[in-house]
């Protein structure tokens, strides 16, 4: 397996190597590496094992190095061929420090079910118990061919609020915390955090989630030198709950993580190709530098502040093309995304 991770000299060295080819504004910090703005997500079905891996490979050498994947993607096949991609760019001359790999557990997976101290499921299909982790961290450790995960999120974690109360819920992402701590110890992982859908597009009585609740079972579970760092969550053109839904604190989750030092990766900027195509001629007005609605889509997700990188899942090298031309375009002024928020999002 291949040892190492992220670094901010590797991510620099992968910035200076694409450079002027993309533009510097292509890169963002990322905790303490940068990453492109734009990701490549890989919960796409419709691919097969070579296509997939094909269409990360170029992205790859296109100058994308965030990679977001999850054990339950195509029952573990998302994260082998995301795999086979990452050996291909160490041995085509790339390193393990300049890219930045995310994966999930959550989900159970047939074929990557424990065998022992399986407990606390929700609902026949969740689970964040210690033992569970263990197992799926080093699943998918195996299955991308790597020592150390930079982060791990848990999955969805509001699936656990359908079934136990939040007393209950708390505690066992204590729990999950500090096994995660644990395994940032041994170098397992680097950081982790929650990849929710729907936990921050919806309000507390509603089985929303707080982000500042999750910040306080960190620090109790390990003090202020955490890791819990990241929030993976939906946004786009028809979901931008996290800029304008306030939870319990009276702040937006994209504010909340601001002000919590959290750093936000952004899923469904295509939702699932939906907005991919016929787009309003609104958005062409405001946007002359882009070229097609799919280029426009993940424009305003990688321009939203307070968001790091916009996920996009690519199945071919022809989408792969279209969607990284945007590495030649500058994000949105922050008064021309004010603008097209106010006027598409807040009509």
């Amino acid at each position: 397996m291949l040892s190492g991770w992220a670094t901010l000299q590797g991510t620099r060295r992968l910035m200076a190597r694409h450079l002027p080819k993309v533009l510097p504004s292509f890169y963002r910090p990322l905790q303490d590496v940068f990453v492109s703005s734009v990701g490549f997500g890989t919960a796409k079905r419709d691919v097969t094992d070579t296509t997939a891996s094909a269409a990360l490979g170029a992205a790859l050498n296109a100058g994308v190095n965030l990679i977001d994947t999850s054990i339950n993607y195509r029952s573990q096949l998302a994260e082998r061929a995301a795999g086979v991609a990452i050996r291909e760019f160490v041995r085509s001359g790339g390193r393990r420090d300049e890219i930045v790999v995310c994966t999930k557990a959550g989900y159970i997976v047939p074929g990557a079910i424990p065998a022992t101290g399986f407990e606390d499921v929700a609902g026949g299909t969740h689970c964040i118990t210690p033992t569970f982790l263990a197992d799926q961290l080093s699943r998918s450790r195996e299955n991308l061919g790597l020592e150390t995960i930079d982060v791990y999120f848990l999955h969805n974690p509001e699936m656990q609020l359908a079934f136990v109360d939040r007393t209950e819920f708390m505690k066992r992402i204590r729990a999950a915390f500090g096994k995660l701590e644990q395994d940032a110890s041994d170098n397992l992982l680097r950081s982790y955090g929650i990849a929710t859908w729907k936990g921050c597009r919806t309000h507390m009585e509603r089985g929303g989630l707080s982000l500042a609740a999750f910040i306080d079972a960190a620090r109790e579970v390990a003090g202020a030198q955490h890791h819990f760092r990241f929030v993976e969550l939906p946004f786009n053109l028809s979901m931008a709950e996290a800029r304008t839904v306030t939870s319990e604190e009276g702040e937006t989750a994209l504010a909340g993580a601001e002000r919590l030092d959290l750093s936000v990766i952004a899923s469904g900027t295509l939702f699932e190709a939906r907005l991919s195509r016929h787009l309003p001629s609104l958005l062409t007005e405001l946007m002359p530098a882009v070229l097609t609605d799919a280029q426009r889509a993940i424009q305003f997700t990688r321009s939203t502040p307070g968001i790091a990188s916009a996920l996009v899942g690519m199945s071919s090298l022809t989408h792969v093309e279209e969607n990284l031309a945007l590495a030649g375009v500058p994000p949105l002024t922050r008064a021309q995304y004010e603008r097209l928020f106010e006027l598409f999002i807040l009509k």
